[in-house]
């Protein structure tokens, strides 16, 4: 089995190319994800390239961008290969089956009341079509 689950930030915008045979979008990016344990002498955050197709990359290419926090669910792939110099050259990469947003942005959020309590206030008129607050009309 070849899954893996990834949390953390694009370092940089995605890269964005189309094929030229069928058009199918292809993103490129880079995440950063911070480990869990830090030793002493070691990094505190992994690197890794990934990369997405089709409907996933154009997904990306319109809400992903620099410092966007995602959670992703792919497979790790080894491009190893040998240059032009003869020399073996060892890559990995993650090729990104799933991507979704991992925070909500700051100005969806509801308004928070001072009174110390958890509610939040609702307009009336965000409730008009929802038969629920009509019947709850009722009884207040």
């Amino acid at each position: 089995m070849n899954k893996v689950i990834l949390l953390g930030n694009l370092t940089r915008d995605p890269e964005i190319r189309y094929t030229q045979s069928n058009n199918t979008a292809i993103a490129r990016f880079t995440i950063a994800v911070s480990r869990r344990f830090k030793r002493d002498g070691e990094p505190e955050t992994d690197f890794f390239n990934c990369t997405a197709f089709g409907k996933t990359a154009e997904f990306v290419e319109n809400y992903m961008h620099k410092g966007s926090k995602a959670a992703l669910s792919g497979r790790v792939q080894n491009d190893n290969y040998t240059n032009k110099n003869g020399e073996k050259v060892y890559s990995t990469q993650i090729i990104v089956d799933e991507i979704e947003f991992a925070e909500r942005k700051q100005s969806d959020a509801p308004p928070v009341s001072d009174d110390g309590d958890d509610f939040v206030p609702i307009d009336a008129s965000s409730t008009a079509g929802i038969s629920f607050f009509k019947d709850v009309s009722k009884i207040i």
